[in-house]
């Protein structure tokens, strides 16, 4: 309860800091706090169920005597407050866009939650049955739920500091929507990245038929509604460029020009 206390203090943390201001060093804010922490919350959850797992090792090897009564009343209280804490997690990971570090400390009372649960089927089955090894049956059972998650938010951190695709988004999907847009040749090089949960910008080259420079501004708020409505992309970094064919009375070549907006 304490380790998972700790790692509501590092999410609330975070959550604070994600929401100053953009600086003159920090000018993307501080919204990878939230990433960072939710790494660090996913790997404090492998290492709690790796001791469990240790411990339980333990029980099944030498088996102790347990009171069931205490371990019954103990477990309904934490039960009672696991399942209030999760519950408004549950609530703000909505809020927050379904947070990766609103998660992983919604992911830390759920671990708790489900420790409750079995510890009192735990106590019912020792009381009648005085099956002592049932106790770490079960904490091997909720540990490998455990596991799983946490390696699925360790991953998904993972990705986002490794700036990859988001998996919501197909590039693909990104370049055809983009050629679709009159004026608009070609779309290449793009790269699309999460700044945090929900939050996501875009780079790239677009090929553009050739144009003055001032009606790429058309193109450019275009370009920007279509990746903001179909995949909430907000940020985005676009150079424009076109293949021009220039004619003079003693040859005839092709110039590539390039225009940076």
């Amino acid at each position: 309860m304490l380790t998972h206390l700790f790692a509501l203090l590092v999410s609330l943390f975070a959550l604070f800091f994600a929401s100053k201001p953009p600086t003159e060093k920090k000018t993307y804010g501080f919204y990878r706090l939230e990433i960072l922490a939710a790494l660090f919350n996913g790997i404090t959850l492998f290492m709690i169920s790796v001791w469990i797992f240790y411990e339980a090792y333990q029980r099944f090897m030498h088996p102790e005597t347990i009171s069931s009564g205490k371990m019954f009343i103990v477990a309904v209280v934490g039960l009672v407050a696991n399942v209030a804490c999760a519950y408004i997690l549950k609530g703000d990971s909505h809020e927050h866009g379904h947070s990766l570090n609103v998660r992983a400390a919604f992911l830390h009372m759920l671990g708790d939650t489900l420790s409750s649960v079995g510890v009192i089927i735990g106590a019912g089955i020792i009381y009648y049955t005085n099956w002592f090894i049932v106790d770490p049956i079960i904490s091997v059972m909720i540990c490998i739920l455990i596991l799983i998650w946490s390696y699925k938010l360790v991953m998904e951190s993972v990705d986002v500091l490794l700036e990859a695709t988001p998996k919501e988004i197909n590039i693909d999907e990104v370049i055809e929507s983009l050629k679709r847009i009159p004026g608009i040749d070609n779309a290449h090089d793009i790269h699309i990245w999460t700044i945090t949960s929900g939050m996501y910008s875009m780079s790239g080259h677009i090929d553009t038929k050739d144009m003055l420079i001032s009606e790429t501004t058309r193109l450019s708020k275009e370009i920007n509604r279509i990746l903001g409505e179909k995949f909430k992309i907000g940020h985005t970094v676009i150079q424009f460029g076109c293949e021009c064919k220039i004619n003079n009375a003693h040859n005839t070549h092709t110039d590539h020009n390039h225009n940076h907006i």
